[in-house]
């Protein structure tokens, strides 16, 4: 009998802001909240912005005036949207008006002439041009005399085509929560966004720990553009064309499995499985899978599974822009018929688009197995049984879309089908598209979920699709639907794509429901979310989520009523828990975790017999697990 993944915790930040208790949902669906959860989220945006700071658990202006969330809202809440999901790029990432780069230079003067100019003795290169001639001075200076030509790289700016991102609120540096030094920007995201997560189980870490083995416990968390800043990969491919020199954390830090190394090392401290698997697009999802089958096969009883993926650079600007897989300026301008961009449309899935629109995210979720989690008293705010992940076989262009999609999706669809039978399917499901916004995935993937709904007899298929309001993060894209798929189980509501005034001429929607509105689902109840995504080179994947309710129905018929009310009366005190965590987070105390140097294991005290280890720091001791697979093979 398999374990049931439930998830027990979630969170991290995009462009919405912070993730956990749904507030990052809120954010999308803002204008379709009741009052007292509108001003909830927005009041916890000004902060993480800091538009308002907090005295004594009380929300204050600039000048230490009082301010009820009712003040928060009139005052800031045009700034608050405005600074948050899709918008232009702001010049804490970098000037997009104004991009630095290099433009190559050959400087060449007349026969008989030279070019001639000072400088010091070390600043010479090695080794000397042969048209270079030197001549000595005082104090170290030298005049170098130059025949003919040579060539120089000189600083330049030039205006870059695509200006628009998903960026974390304005104002929020996550760097700031810790001691970040010379962390690259996506590691940062890693641990605070790890931190958000485990803080909103609303069980000490400790305590889940003490209840498992040492290596019960498994991380799958990566990026696949890895860490392109300065303090990642980017300087240490950009020293020495810079004059500079390379440091001894470039290298590492810059490694696409370091936000798993981080958490390990930093946030949980943890012994148990860890890894990080990269399929582009689909990575969270394929990181999902290996969550799902540690869980439901025993080897692993708790994991943390995320991404992070911080790729507002000009570097990832670049490229992507090469491939003609962005919008531009240009291209929303011809797509929106006149001269003025709005930049917060940019991202248009299922509709009159040019491409698709960089962001950054991290966003990590924390399942355990559903018997933990009952005699733990964990809430459970859904559960993952499958992800499907299949390649497109031969392909003409590695970037193009195929056949892979199709069988996971069908076989999804297929697993759920067994699950709640072919009606629960058809009327209580729906799909979070990848929805890229290109003109090539408007097409397609519409196409795939209109044949597949077609098969299945489903008929006005609900289609999401987060990335119009929170970009393409990559990596962490699928991680950001999961997330978003929670709050329409909590909230009722299934977000509109509401950056498009209406669905495409090409877009594939007979069994499909498509709406630029959000759709308020009332008496209807959705329990399960086939979660789509579609990665450059084939990699393909589609997770099945389901519902808090469905989850908690499948764990009383497994575990009897008895044993479901005991756990029902330990959970509200972890609720309890969890919302004073949240409390305090929408006043700013994030409480990040990030342990650097403290309880090391001394490797020396770790004892080792024939049944297990004991390792220094851990409650239960390790021990070795039965392994029968492959006795029949042997006398």
């Amino acid at each position: 009998m398999s374990r049931l993944p439930v998830i027990v915790g979630f969170g991290g930040y995009n462009a919405a802001g912070r993730s956990s208790f749904h507030h990052g949902f809120r954010r999308l669906v803002i204008e379709t909240l009741d009052a007292r959860a509108r001003q909830e989220t927005l009041a916890g945006l000004a902060v993480m912005m800091k538009l308002v700071s907090v005295s004594d658990g009380r929300y204050q202006d600039g000048q230490g005036n009082p301010l009820t969330l009712a003040e928060i809202e009139t005052r800031y809440a045009a700034e608050i949207l405005d600074s948050t999901l899709v918008r232009r790029i702001g010049k804490q990432h970098l000037d997009v008006d104004a991009a630095h780069w290099q433009k190559s230079l050959t400087a060449s003067v007349a026969d008989g002439q030279a070019l001639s100019f000072t400088t010091t003795r070390k600043q010479l290169p090695e080794p000397l041009p042969a048209n270079w001639t030197v001549e000595h001075l005082d104090n170290g200076e030298v005049r170098v005399a130059i025949q003919g030509s040579c060539d120089f790289k000189v600083d330049s700016y030039r205006e870059l085509p695509v200006k628009s991102a998903g960026q974390l609120p304005t104002g929020f540096e996550p760097g700031e929560l810790y001691s970040s030094r010379f962390h690259p920007r996506g590691l940062q995201m890693s641990v605070v966004a790890a931190t958000d997560a485990i803080r909103s189980i609303g069980l000490p870490w400790k305590d889940i720990v003490d209840r498992v083995q040492p290596d019960e416990i498994a991380v799958f968390s990566g990026s696949i553009m890895s860490q392109l800043d300065e303090n990642g990969f980017g300087g240490l491919m950009q020293s020495r064309l810079k004059g500079s020199r390379v440091s001894a954390k470039q290298l590492p830090l810059g490694l696409n499995t370091m936000p798993a190394d981080f958490i390990n090392a930093y946030v949980l401290g943890s012994v148990g499985t860890t890894g990080s698997v990269t399929g582009a697009c689909a990575t969270f999802l394929y990181n999902l899978q290996k969550g799902i089958e540690v869980i439901t096969s025993g080897r692993a009883r708790v994991a943390l599974v995320g991404n992070a993926e911080a790729p507002i650079n000009q570097e990832c600007i670049d490229g992507y822009g090469a491939m003609g897989a962005l919008a531009t300026e240009e291209g929303l301008r011809q797509v929106g018929g006149r001269e003025e961009v709005d930049f917060r449309r940019a991202s248009r899935p299922f509709g009159e688009n040019c491409g698709f629109t960089l962001a950054e995210s991290s966003q990590y979720v924390v399942l355990m197995d559903d018997a933990l989690a009952l005699e733990l008293g964990a809430d459970i705010h859904g559960a993952v049984t499958d992800v499907f992940i299949n390649a497109d076989g031969f392909k003409k262009s590695i970037s193009a879309p195929g056949p892979g999609n199709y069988l996971t999706l069908a076989k999804a669809v297929a697993a759920a089908t067994q699950l709640i039978g072919p009606d629960g399917v058809r009327q209580r499901s729906f799909v979070h598209a990848h929805g890229s916004s290109t003109p090539a995935n408007r097409v397609t993937e519409s196409e795939l979920l209109d044949r597949v709904a077609g098969a299945f007899g489903i008929e006005q298929w609900p289609v999401a699709a987060v990335k119009a309001y929170l970009g393409h993060s990559l990596a962490t894209a699928s991680g950001d639907q999961v997330i978003a798929a929670l709050g329409t189980f909590k909230y009722g509501i299934v977000p509109g794509i509401k950056t498009i005034d209406r669905v495409a001429d090409d877009v594939h929607r007979k069994h499909l429901s498509i709406e630029t509105r959000d759709r308020v689902l009332g008496e209807q109840q959705l329990d399960v979310c086939f979660i789509n995504s579609k990665g450059f080179g084939g990699n393909n994947a589609t997770g099945l989520v389901i519902s808090p309710r469905l989850a908690e129905k499948m764990l009383k018929k497994r575990h009897g009523e008895a044993a479901f009310a005991a756990y029902d009366a330990k959970r509200q005190q972890t609720r309890a828990n969890a919302e004073e965590y949240d409390r305090r987070a929408l006043l700013g105390e994030l409480d990040i975790i990030y342990n650097f140097g403290n309880d090391l294991i001394d490797e020396q005290l770790i004892e080792i017999d024939s049944d297990g280890i004991q390792v220094p720091g851990f409650a239960q001791v390790l021990r070795y697990k039965k392994d029968e697979r492959f006795a029949d093979m042997l006398d």
